[in-house]
């Protein structure tokens, strides 16, 4: 077997240098690019201050992953790596080596330190591994802003001390630094705390935004004017926004909210929980998108036959991938509106999510055409509606043909409870027997899921004692 083994010749150079950290930080002109990473690791778990600051000045990297290495957030290390920052920021040029672009504080780059550190396994783009081509001249790199990555979290009244150490630094630093942040995530801050952070970010670089909070609709529509900056986003989550019963200006602050989606032409998934807001005025937001959409989520408040009539009817969801109209009542709906709303998605459609719905067996016959024409539909969700076995056998057969259908929740038939709403074992065996059945004479090798509905009593959300239905 050969004595030499790199790897291991790596560390022991790694750990000489740093026995010594004045001569390492001298040494760093000269040391080998493929050093730098698995010496900048030590240092890092070594808390070694000093030699973290020298090698950011000379990191021959165009991106340095720094929160691939961070489990949790650490104070201790931005102000090493932002300090080393300062100095190539103060420099009318930059050092020969360096070649440092970005700094990603994000949970990604841990393939970048596997490879260097010697797990050939997980591999490398030639991004990670290779220094940025000589394509300009060293005063204009030097002029160039460095880019900042960072995931936002704001989930406390206040910002942990790592966010406020950051935030403080690049706002004195404006000029040189730009913050971006791919996606924000909003659980509880004031608005003027919330106004504050993003006022230090490049909000054209967000491309999801996710809001959960108790917020009022005033506050959302507060928010709105942000939102509407953030002109790449692609994903927009809000959940939780609810509107209380004396609240004045209720339609206005609806169009300051929907109007700015005027302004986000990349917009392709919308998830809105609980929106009583767009009840009667869903046409408002409709008529403001302005790109096709991939996924539509609004669940869990009450849609008007008019509302379920301009969905239908929106050139924007012709495109649709995913739909999910959960908790929305469709029990006295017009019985035509949600086939002909299918019917307009079929040839795109991949998952429908209809959970707690109301739907009963008029409903889902009425569906199953439209269904039917679903080719590319791979999962259909059904749980917590009142299906009757022969229903569910007609379900059954106009879906077999579906050839790329692998994921089905249906709810268990209601001939498995008794009159007071019970579930009893009994029926429910003879039901899943019966369901057994269709599936074997259908000839099609299929799995499907059945619950129960959730607790009438508690109110609690969970789909009872999922079972699978396999047929081989």
């Amino acid at each position: 077997m050969s004595v030499w083994n790199p790897p291991r010749l790596l560390g022991l150079a790694g750990m000489s240098l740093l026995r010594d950290e004045a001569s390492n930080i001298t040494a760093l002109e000269y040391l080998p690019i493929e050093l730098f990473p698995p010496l900048f690791m030590e240092a890092f778990y070594g808390s070694r201050s000093e030699t973290l600051k020298a090698m950011v000045q000379a990191w021959p990297f165009v991106r340095l992953p720094l929160g691939g290495l961070m489990k949790m957030p650490h104070l201790g290390t931005l102000q090493a790596v932002l300090a080393g920052l300062d100095i190539l920021i103060a420099q009318k040029d930059r050092p020969r080596r360096c070649k440092l672009k970005v700094l990603d504080l994000r949970h990604t780059g841990q393939d970048f330190w596997r490879m260097w550190s010697g797990d050939r396994a997980h591999g490398c783009s030639s991004t990670l591994m290779a220094p940025v081509a000589e394509d300009r001249s060293r005063a204009e790199q030097s002029l160039a802003p460095l880019v900042v990555f960072i995931e936002i979290h704001l989930k406390e009244r206040t910002m942990d001390g790592f966010l406020t150490y950051l935030m403080r630094w690049v706002e004195e630093r404006k000029a040189s630094i730009h913050l971006c942040c791919k996606k924000l995530k909003i659980l509880s801050m004031p608005m003027e705390n919330i106004v504050k952070v993003l006022s230090m970010v490049q909000l054209n670089c967000i491309q999801e935004v996710q809001v959960n909070c108790a917020w009022h609709l005033s506050t959302l529509a507060m928010f709105a004017p942000l939102l509407g900056q953030m002109s790449n986003v692609q994903r927009l989550l809000l959940s939780h926004i609810h509107v209380p019963a004396l609240e004045e200006q209720e339609e206005q602050h609806v169009v300051q909210i929907t109007s700015q989606f005027l302004r986000l032409h990349h917009l392709r998934d919308i998830r809105m929980e609980s929106p009583s807001y767009l009840e009667g005025c869903l046409d408002q937001m409709l008529r403001c998108l302005t790109t096709p959409l991939d996924n539509l989520a609004i669940t869990h408040c009450l849609l008007s036959d008019s509302d379920l009539s301009h969905l239908s009817q929106c050139p924007n969801i012709s495109q649709l991938k995913g739909l999910d109209l959960s908790g929305i009542s469709l029990t006295y709906s017009s019985p035509e509106l949600l086939p002909v709303l299918l019917e307009k998605v079929a040839a795109t459609l991949q998952e429908v999510y209809l959970d707690q719905c109301g739907i009963m067996d008029s409903h889902l016959e009425a569906i199953l055409p439209a269904l039917s024409h679903c080719p590319q539909l791979m999962f259909f969700s059904l749980r917590g509606n009142l299906i009757s076995m022969a229903m569910m056998e007609k379900l059954l057969r106009h879906t077999s043909g579906l050839p790329s259908l692998s994921q089905e929740l249906y709810p268990v038939p209601q001939e498995s409870y008794s009159s007071q709403g019970i579930l009893q074992p009994g029926r429910l065996a003879q039901c899943r027997a019966e369901l057994f059945e269709i599936l074997r004479v259908l000839g099609r090798p299929r799995i499907i899921w059945i619950s129960s509905s959730p607790c009438v009593h508690c109110g609690d959300n969970t789909f009872y004692h999922p079972q699978p239905i396999i047929y081989r």
